[in-house]
């Protein structure tokens, strides 16, 4: 389409909604410069529909009637972050997922927990999945059956809204999730599907026999092969079989039909307008499926998400994009987006690797496969941010690659086959009390659920008793939360990990959970429990007082601020993994000991700052340590890290 032929579009739809004038110029601004991009992208998915003019204009007119409907104070909102610069790469934010009614009880008592996710310092407030799901088939939320209503279980849309606007009052930020690549089966275009309605039957991937699922089952790998195996389940009110890649009540929605587009990019932006500050795509590895492909990370995927972002920035400029993609770290890299692009797709991403590589790094004391794999990771363009993280709601898999396993000397096979009984508590030596999730038995492939506290040995310590062990168990926390909080990136707590939850077994006696030992993870919070952060020397207290303290370290200093200024070190110690930060003259080294044993590392690792200062100021505890000479060391206790600041 010739510019001048888009611009006449654009300005007829404009005028037409008395779009016009000096009021709306930095959104017209916004729309006529990206308006051939969203041609563009739309075109690369949708050319060949005989109506690709018509679904164009109606993506545009959606756009505008977006903006048109955003309220003043999230306009205002928008300039406020766009004057703060890429607001989300600020080393202020600290965020927490949870799940309202495990955490709370339900949304209308959230803005009473306020004040104490503050005074832990957490000021980015994740909700897990509050839309309407069907209880008992709910996939913990992911099973949305409507996105505009608020389930029941927590409240309802107004309740919603006067939590967005406590956050607000708070400057907090507020981050939700949109699921789309399924529904669940009792969505209205599901059940309009059920009845026969070919219009929303295309909504979906259906079929009247097994012919075209037998062949894409081929290239599918599956993702719970214990509790839902194959792609595609048979429905009798519909006869017809339906893609269902996750469980078989979540049916995928077919994004080769643009009203499927259009329909989700309507509710992203409706999110939008509920003051939402950042928006979590689950599952964006799936949103586009392809005969002879595993259906994942296809080139349309990164269109699609493409296509929503440039949309976002255009209508609700305020709201960050996060990008839910659990893949192989250089996969992960193409969903900031490539070449034009960059930064045009999703703002944030899960660092799931560097996840996984310190539960590696904790089970082994061998640090050398985290430090191999960070020249991947370190790729990330400088304009968007990670999400770090020591677990979340979901399982831990070992998502590295073997290459670096193998660079480090070990086998692929076997070491994750250590990782899987170390963490799972398989090993007698293991004070881990995780367990395995999603085995897959044909390839021996699990994953591993249980709270972080757990994994790091306090329920064992605690059932035993032993005082040593206890506070071993503590120390491993903090050290797995600090590498999260001081790294690059926002640091997404896990609640009930703020003050050492162990796992909740209480999920064995819910049917509709029993079958996904992922909720042993997903604890009710008791909130008698939670006054004994107030009790000096009380487990709760340690790990509670500790994170505030990291917590604090990172917001009073902006060298943790992400702009790209992470570099890893070399410690000549495979237990010590260790990085340096620098920013507007401030260096700091932060350095991890993974192992149960005291070790020590050469000064020789400050050499950078030798020119400058003979002196470190440690952060943790305000103390001051002297750099020795290359030859001599710097003691480490076991699980012990240092936060060392220079000025220079």
């Amino acid at each position: 389409m010739k510019n001048s032929t888009l611009f006449s579009i654009i300005h007829t739809i404009c005028d037409s909604k008395e779009v016009k004038g000096k009021k709306h110029q930095p959104f017209l601004d916004r729309l006529i410069s990206n308006g051939h991009v969203l041609h563009f992208l739309l075109s690369q998915l949708y050319s060949k529909k005989e109506n690709f003019d018509t679904i164009f204009s109606e993506m545009l007119e959606l756009i505008i009637d977006s903006y048109i409907e955003r309220h003043p104070s999230l306009l205002k909102r928008d300039q406020e972050k766009e004057q703060k610069g890429t607001w989300f790469l600020s080393n202020d934010l600290v965020g927490m997922s949870l799940y309202v009614d495990r955490f709370a009880g339900n949304l209308s008592e959230m803005p009473k927990k306020l004040d104490y996710l503050q005074n832990l310092g957490v000021n980015l407030l994740h909700l897990m999945p509050i839309f309407e799901s069907p209880e008992g088939a709910s996939d913990g939320g992911y099973a949305v059956s409507n996105y505009r209503v608020v389930d029941k279980r927590f409240g309802t849309i107004e309740d919603l809204k006067s939590l967005q606007q406590s956050l607000q009052e708070k400057n907090m930020y507020l981050m939700i999730d949109i699921v789309l690549n399924h529904t669940s089966n009792q969505h209205e275009w599901a059940q309009k599907a059920r009845q026969g309605d070919v219009y929303y039957q295309d909504f979906y991937y259906t079929y009247n026999d097994r012919t075209i699922p037998d062949q894409m089952e081929k290239t599918m790998p599956e993702v719970f092969p214990e509790s839902s195996p194959g792609s595609f389940s048979y429905d009798e009110k519909m006869n017809k079989w339906v893609m269902s890649v996750f469980h078989n009540y979540q049916w995928d929605l077919n994004f080769t039909n643009p009203q499927v587009l259009k329909a989700m990019l309507d509710t992203i932006l409706f999110y939008a307008n509920l003051g939402v500050d950042v928006l979590r795509i689950d599952a964006p590895a799936f949103i586009w499926k392809q005969m002879g492909t595993t259906c994942q990370n296809l080139p349309e995927a990164h269109i699609i998400l493409q296509f929503i972002k440039i949309a976002v920035e255009i209508a609700t400029p305020g709201m960050a994009i996060l990008g839910e993609a659990i893949v192989a770290p250089k996969q992960i890299m193409e969903y900031f987006g490539k070449g034009f692009f960059t930064n045009h797709e999703c703002d944030l991403a899960y660092n799931a690797t560097q996840m996984a590589l310190q539960w590696d790094a904790l089970a082994t004391a061998d640090t050398r496969n985290m430090l191999a794999n960070q020249s991947v990771i370190l790729q990330k363009p400088l304009g968007s941010t990670w999400i770090n993280y020591t677990r979340c709601h979901d399982d831990i898999g070992l998502g590295f690659e073997d290459y670096y396993i193998e660079q480090v000397g070990y086998n692929p096979y076997l070491h994750r086959e250590y990782l899987k009984n170390y963490l799972g508590g398989r090993l007698i030596t293991s004070p881990s009390s995780g367990d395995l999730f999603g085995v897959n038995p044909k390839t021996n492939d699990a994953r591993i659920s249980g709270t972080l506290a757990s994994l790091c040995g306090l329920e064992k310590a605690i059932q035993k008793e032993s005082a040593k062990d206890i506070q071993e168990s503590i120390d491993k926390i903090l050290l797995m939360q600090a590498n999260s909080i001081l790294l690059g990136g926002i640091p997404m707590l896990f609640y009930g990990d703020e003050f050492g939850y162990t796992n909740d077994y209480s999920y064995l006696e819910d049917a509709g959970k029993s079958y996904d030992n992922r909720w042993m993870h997903r604890p009710i919070i008791d909130w008698k429990k939670t006054l004994k952060i107030k009790q000096k020397g009380s487990v709760e207290y340690q790990v509670f007082k500790g994170l505030q303290n990291l917590i604090q370290i990172r917001k009073s200093n902006t060298v943790f601020a992400d702009n790209n200024n992470v570099e890893w070190l070399e410690s000549h110690n495979r237990s010590i993994v260790g990085f340096k930060r620098t920013w507007e003259r401030k260096q700091v080294f932060c350095l991890f000991n993974y192992s149960p044993e005291p070790q020590e590392l050469t000064y020789y690792v400050f050499n950078s700052v030798r020119p400058y200062t003979q002196e470190l100021y440690n952060l943790c505890d305000a103390s001051n340590i002297k750099i020795g000479k290359d030859k001599e060391h710097l003691s480490f206790k076991p699980y012990q890290f240092y936060i060392l600041l220079v000025e220079m």
